[in-house]
């Protein structure tokens, strides 16, 4: 990876940031991880508060929020991002055990990129989803989560 005088990804202008909202520590190392194979700046919360914290301290570029998480809850922390000036623009993506119908209401109207069930997603496919949401236009190759005969990409 290129990196310029100012510590940026020069391949992608900069390094973004990335707050991983996750309660299960090993899936919270592994996001983390993949993320920063990626090239991405990730912190890691556990807990609602933390979360919260880190996402106002952080300002990341993009929060990949689990709902289900103790203290305050992920749609609570979306609530609250979205009512701050420090976190009404910024970018999240819901990864939860919870299929979408069975999520608290109006999530999409507060503006997230997206939703994910983590049953549902491949490693590589959140990789892809990241990347779609962050790189810049142009940069960003087509997210393909079908394989080619219409069938789920392995």
């Amino acid at each position: 990876m290129l990196m310029d005088e100012n510590n940026t990804n020069a391949e992608f202008g900069s390094w973004s940031k990335i707050v991983i909202v996750e309660d299960n520590v090993a899936l919270a190392d592994i996001y983390k991880t993949r993320m920063e194979i990626l090239g991405y700046n990730c912190s890691v919360a556990n807990e609602g508060n933390e979360a919260l914290a880190l996402i106002e301290r952080e300002k990341p570029s993009l929060v990949l929020l689990d709902l289900m998480v103790p203290g305050v809850a992920g749609d609570e922390i979306l609530k609250r991002m979205r009512a701050s000036e420090w976190g009404k623009n910024i970018k999240v993506l819901i990864i939860s055990n919870l299929n979408e119908a069975d999520a608290p209401a109006g999530l999409r109207a507060q503006g997230i990129e997206g939703y994910a069930v983590k049953a549902n997603l491949s490693n590589d496919q959140l990789d892809q989803l990241v990347d779609h949401i962050l790189k810049p236009e142009g940069q960003t190759e087509s997210v393909d989560l079908d394989g080619p005969s219409g069938q789920p990409a392995a």
